[in-house]
Parts: structure tokens; sequence; C-alpha cells
């Protein structure tokens, strides 16, 4: 080949690389997302949500971004340890699912981006002073637990007109409950009805509290699975045949009575634009908390039925879900 030859060929790949994006031309970035909640297993609804909403933004798992996921099968005390692990680690971004887990990413980072879900009022929780404008390396998803308590309760009294009393467990030092709880002592009145606060900070403390329930009265489960409180509370329900209801549409389909409230994957899925922004560089702090987008009504007909309930028909038509 000629010298004249080589220059001709050197030029023409020049231009056909200064023809192609620049996007193109540069070599993808592989990002490692860490994920921390309080979760039995690795595959939680706001995971496999953040997982589908990456993709449709044209981010691949193992091609575009990998994932660090550490759960700590609902112990809030070893969440602290698991956010510094993921610290350590150097993740390009923490995704965390609940208070607690929101809270221990935030103590253990003032640099690596915090993305939150299922987190029902951030600065109730202390985990953002604003929505608005979030702290320097936090934003996220709210799933509005003070904003939809009224509605949860007057599900409740919709499905059982001559209810009275309904009991509110959860967890002692879960802020966003405590400020729910005031609201639902609120709207309780209006609805006819009397709500009665029971906190359980110990292992065991909720079956002993449990056992005050009388034929007639229902459950208000917590929006956060600290402690498995809505699971020992669901299995209470089924057990005894005590109406109760649920922040989101994961319990029905395990046989909890009714929901009202943010869908756990939707929530994953809404927070992955969020995660995909500060990926491609957008400062965290630019971008505001976000309410959660999707709020479902869910009933199961079968535990209603095991229950002597009659769904209303105009549940029937609201609902979002119906599991059978």
């Amino acid at each position: 080949m000629t010298r004249l030859a080589r220059c001709w060929i050197g030029a023409a790949v020049v231009l056909a690389l200064a023809s192609l994006p620049a996007d193109a031309q540069q070599a993808r970035r592989s990002y490692r997302v860490g994920i921390l909640n309080e979760a039995w297993a690795a595959n939680h609804p706001t995971v496999e949500g953040l997982k589908a909403g990456l993709r449709e933004l044209g981010l691949e798992e193992g091609r575009d971004v990998t994932f660090d996921i550490r759960f700590t099968e609902g112990k809030p005390e070893a969440t602290p340890g698991v956010a510094a692990a993921l610290v350590k680690s150097n993740v390009d971004l923490i995704f965390t699912s609940n208070e607690a887990a929101a809270l221990a990413a935030k103590a253990a980072t003032e640099k690596i981006p915090v993305v939150f879900t299922l987190v029902g009022d951030p600065v109730a929780a202390g985990i953002v002073t604003q929505l608005a404008h979030p702290e320097a390396n936090l934003t996220g998803v709210s799933s509005l637990t003070t904003e939809l308590v009224a509605k949860r309760l007057e599900a409740l009294k919709t499905l059982i007109p001559t209810l009275r009393r309904v009991f509110a467990f959860y967890h002692g030092a879960d802020v966003p409950s405590s400020a729910a709880i005031v609201r639902a002592l609120e709207m309780a009145p209006r609805l006819g009805l009397e709500v009665i606060p029971q906190t359980v900070t110990a292992p065991g403390q909720l079956d002993e509290l449990l056992r005050k329930l009388r034929p007639g009265d229902a459950l208000l489960a917590p929006d956060i699975a600290t402690m498995d409180i809505p699971a020992v509370i669901l299995e209470a329900s089924l057990a005894s045949r005590i109406p109760a209801v649920f922040s989101a549409d994961l319990w029905v389909t395990h046989g909890g009575l009714v929901s009202y409230g943010a869908e756990y994957r939707a929530q994953g899925m809404q927070a992955a634009r969020l995660v995909a922004k500060i990926l491609r560089g957008t400062r965290p702090q630019d971008l505001p908390v976000e309410a959660a987008e999707k709020i479902s009504l869910a009933v199961n007909l079968k535990t209603a039925s095991l229950m002597g309930i009659t769904v209303p028909r105009k549940m029937l038509l609201r609902a979002d879900m119906l599991r059978r």
C-alpha cells in the first residue's frame, strides 16, 4: 500500500469517527448501584420496579448498570453497618426502600447520591428538611403515609359499616407512622371510629398486644415493615378473621383483606427516573422529592367471603385490583 493510500484511509477513518454522535465515540460506562432495605429476599418489589424502570430508560442490567443488593431481613439495627459497607464498596449510587435504610444511608455518606422509596413522610422522618430542595445527596419518592391513612380507615368503614374500634400497631421509633397515627386520630371521629394506637418496640410484644383484640375490632397496619409488623398483622387477621387494612396491594395478594396506598413496584419504577438522571450527571439536590404517582385500592374477595363481609358495589367498581 502506498503512503498516499494510507493517508487517504486514515483521513476516511477520522471523518467517519467525527460523524458519530459524541456519546457513541466514548466507551460505555457501567454504573454500580447499591441497594439497601429490610426485605427478606433480593427481589423486593421496589427493586424489581427499579430494574424495570431503568431498562425502559435504556440502562440494561449487566451492560450499563450492576446491582449490589443488601437486605437485613427486617432488622433495622443492622442497616447502619450494611450502609457503611456499601459506601466502602464505592458504589455510584445507593437506592433504599424504607425509612431506616434511608436514614442509615444518609448517616453513612454525604457524597454518594441516595435515592429513597417507601418513606411515608420524608420530612417527619428527618431524611430531608424540605421536599422541593432536598439535602445535598438525597432525593426520592414519598409513599404519602400521612396523607393516605384517612382513606385506609374509610376503606375499612365502607367494608364494615358497623365497625367502631380500630387498633393501629406500629414500631415505636418510626416517626412517619407516628405522624400517620396523629392524622388517623384526627379523622376517626368523622367516620364514627375509635383508633387505638399501640406501639411495638420489641419482638414478641406484638403477639401480646394482639390478644387484646375482640370480635368486631379491626387492624390498621403500618406502612413500614420494621420488625415484620405488617406480616404478623396479616397472619393474625387471617387466623382470627379480624379485618385489617394495609398500605399496599402486596399484602392483599398474600391474603390481606384490603389495601389503599402507593404500589411498591410502581415506586421503584418512578424512582428509576431519578436514578437515571443522577447517573447521567444531575445533582440530587436539583431533583425535588416526588409524591408517589400510582395509588391503588385493592380488595381480596376470597378473604372478604371468609370473614363474612359483602363488598359494596361502589368499592368493586372503584378497586384497581380484585383478588379472587
